[in-house]
This record gives structure tokens, sequence and C-alpha cells, in this order.
């Protein structure tokens, strides 16, 4: 605990930060608040990405076995480019998906197997859902640090900062107190000697 003064002005100054620290508390209790119900829906729907994942895959199984000579799918599901734009969660700058767009090129359809298309189709649906996760998952990322610094603050001024200020206003309130009280007794003495002297003379 670091060292107080115990005058007026310090008591004045302890005063002042508890009335900021008990002020800023609920703000940051409600800025965590939100962040644990954001990354509930977060957790949520990445959860839902994976499921889509796994159902596309489990549809690329189903008619994968027709192949019966390997074909080269990555000319046609190279990404073009991908769209994000920013957002804000309770004070938390986080990227959003927007849109991904693929190199238009489709093999020719005269020398290709007919489930050639629908397989391009599935495979960028894969690379989408899997992009659109990613950018969840970072999302994610970010809303945790902040929950964590966050958390910390509230910590540091519910455990530290308001019984800090709380227990320094009794000690110097306690300290003028008992100097008031010192002085009052040494003015009732001064002044029994003072009448003392004068009843001598």
């Amino acid at each position: 605990m670091p060292k107080i003064k115990y005058t007026k002005n310090e008591l004045k100054a302890q005063r002042d930060a508890l009335s900021r620290f008990t002020r800023y508390l609920p703000t940051l209790l409600l800025k965590k608040q939100q962040l644990q119900v954001e990354l509930r829906t977060l957790d949520a729907q990445i959860d839902a990405k994976r499921s889509e994942e796994d159902q596309a895959r489990t549809d690329l199984n189903a008619w994968v076995k027709l192949f019966s000579e390997p074909f080269d799918f990555e000319p046609y599901i190279q990404v073009k480019e991908i769209q994000r734009s920013s957002g804000n969660i309770a004070g938390v700058t986080i990227p959003i998906f927007g849109s991904i767009s693929f190199v238009e090129e489709m093999p020719d359809l005269f020398k290709t197997a007919a489930w050639i298309d629908a397989g391009i189709g599935i495979l960028r649906q894969l690379i989408c859902l899997r992009v659109e996760r990613q950018i969840i998952e970072e999302q994610h990322r970010l809303l945790t640090d902040e929950l964590r610094t966050t958390s910390q603050r509230v910590n540091l001024f519910e455990k530290v900062k308001i019984p800090e200020c709380r227990e320094n206003i009794r000690v110097i309130r306690i300290f003028m107190g008992d100097q008031q009280t010192a002085a009052v007794a040494r003015s009732k003495i001064a002044k029994g000697k003072s009448s003392n002297i004068a009843e001598s003379v």
C-alpha cells in the first residue's frame, strides 16, 4: 500500500479517487457482461459454421467416389478477393466478413464429367465457410483479450482500489480526529496553566 499523507488535501484526494472508482466500476461491469454475451453468441456461430463445413464435406464424400481418374480443382477454386469490413463491440474493433469471390474460370463442359461443376461448387462453399469461421474466430480472440483486460480492471477496482481508498479515508479520519482531540487537550492544559499562573500572581 503506498504511503499516504495525513492531511485534509490527502483526504479530499482519496474521496475523489473513491468517487471516480465507484462511478467507473458499473461501466466496467456492464462491458464485462456485454463481452460475455457476445462471446457466447460467437461460440454458437463458430459451432454452426463447423457443422456447415462438416455437412459440405459429407456431401462431397457422397459423390467423390465417382471420380475414376484424378482431376485438378486448384485453378477453379482460387480466391480472387475476400471483402471484410470492421465493426465495434463494446469499444473493440472487430473484422466482419463481407463476401468472397473466386477467379472466374470454369472447366470445359465438353471435356469434363458432369459432376465436376458440383464438385467446384462444394469446394468453393467449403472455402467460403472456412474463411467466415476464421473471421468469427478472430472476433472471438479479440473479444476474449478485451474480456481478460476488463476482468482484470474489475478485480483491481473491486478488490484493491476501492477497499484501499476506503481504508485510507478511515485511517486519515482517525488520525485527524486524534490530532483534533490532542489539540483540544493541549488547549485545555495551556488554559489551565495560564489560569493557575494568573491566580498565583
